[in-house]
């Protein structure tokens, strides 16, 4: 599976996961293992360590799932085939979330409430007179028709958000029209004077540099900038309606409103917080800075180390600014990587210079 993601032979990444779990480093690996690796550089086996890394964490986190699927009673071969064919933790979550243990939320009281009937005879959007039959579900906790009907909106606005269908054409909408919003904290001003370009920002996510998105965030963890990720609302509630509203009656009116509070409340939020985590690219950026380091320190120490006692003084010189010079090579190297995975902002034609 790594070898298909990253386009180098499975030889390689087993002798390089090898010499991993032996505890060499990457460094090290790169630099006195290439005939292992095949001449491997740090870049690529930071790559194989990471995608390596991950495969385990969605690993572990599928028997977690099945497990607790599982105890449930509702673990059928088809579902576990499913879940065990997934290395897509997004997909994974989602195939997940309808068995998920949930806190006690709306839609469960309106369950308890003895409402999942009601609930599901509004999204048939058959019933020719909805009132009337809501009347029939008040009683116990439920006080009135409204209240009925509020509680049957609830549990449609669940079982939207739980639809894979949905949660994969919200994503979708984000990938494409998701800006990314910045605003001042109030009274903050001076203290976010640093950041003034971003008091009042926006941008499409898409093409926000990474410079930016790190500053951005930068800004946000110290409490200073108020950040959000948006699509286009309308459009959103555009995809859902056409997915689940099926009619022009007053049960179509309920379902309808139910999307559009699935959307706000609970679609909205969820895909947001996915696509935030996304946009933090502080971590592939440490990780190429400590790929600089460690190869420089490294290149620095080995010639260093490797001058004797008796060598004259010209030597050790002369191998020094040779070290010198494989160590800035190695740093070039690495960061003309870092600038070419950045990918620049395209200026309208007619912008302002």
């Amino acid at each position: 599976m790594i070898s298909g993601l990253l386009g180098i032979p499975e030889r390689q990444i087993s002798s390089t996961l090898h010499l991993l779990d032996e505890g060499a480093t990457i460094p090290f690996i790169s630099r006195y293992r290439k005939e292992a690796t095949g001449g491997l550089d740090e870049v690529q086996i930071e790559n194989i360590k990471e995608q390596h890394d991950k495969l385990c964490d969605i690993a572990k986190r599928k028997e977690t799932i099945l497990s607790t699927i599982n105890e449930q009673g509702k673990l059928t071969p088809e579902l576990e085939k499913r879940i065990n064919a997934t290395w897509s933790p997004t997909e994974l979550e989602d195939i997940y979330l309808p068995y998920k243990p949930k806190r006690k939320t709306r839609a469960e009281a309106a369950r308890q409430k003895g409402l999942e009937p009601l609930a599901m005879i509004m999204m048939l959007q058959r019933e020719p007179n909805l009132t009337a039959k809501a009347a029939t579900f008040v009683k116990g906790d439920v006080k009135d028709t409204e209240d009925a009907l509020k509680g049957a909106r609830d549990i449609i606005a669940e079982q939207v958000n739980e639809d894979e269908r949905a949660r994969n054409a919200i994503r979708n909408q984000f990938t494409r029209q998701a800006e990314i919003t910045a605003k001042v904290v109030k009274g903050k001003e001076e203290e976010a004077a640093k950041y003034r370009d971003y008091f009042d920002f926006s941008e499409s996510l898409k093409r926000c540099t990474s410079h930016r998105l790190l500053a951005i965030r930068r800004a946000e963890s110290e409490g200073l900038l108020k950040v959000s990720i948006s699509p286009d609302d309308e459009a959103c509630l555009e995809r859902l309606d056409r997915q689940f509203v099926h009619g022009n009656n007053e049960c179509s009116h309920q379902v309808r409103d139910a999307t559009a509070d699935a959307y706000k409340r609970l679609l909205k939020p969820s895909i947001e917080t996915e696509f935030a985590a996304q946009s933090k690219p502080t971590t592939k950026l440490s990780a190429y800075l400590r790929r600089i380091s460690a190869s420089c320190f490294s290149l620095l120490l080995s010639d260093r180390n490797g001058c004797s006692p008796s060598t004259p003084d010209s030597v050790p010189a002369a191998k020094s600014s040779a070290s010198m010079r494989k160590a800035t090579c190695c740093t070039m190297r690495i960061s003309t990587r870092i600038l070419r995975s950045i990918k620049p902002v395209k200026r309208p034609p007619n912008s302002a210079r």
